[in-house]
């Protein structure tokens, strides 16, 4: 009985961190897209990368 506890436990905690990693996952793609749209002009007229990489 202990065992079925701990293991529904568990497979639930699985699922809120899994909830939990889309919706930050889901924020970052947002905010990237936001960069990659917002980007500014370089003073060649060409766009720059927003990102430091």
């Amino acid at each position: 009985m202990i065992l079925v506890l701990l293991l529904a436990l568990l497979l639930f905690g699985i699922g809120f961190t899994l909830k939990v990693l889309w919706i930050i996952a889901a924020i970052v793609l947002i905010v990237w897209l936001l960069g990659f749209v917002a980007r500014s002009t370089g003073p060649s007229g060409r766009r720059g990368r927003w990102y430091r990489w």
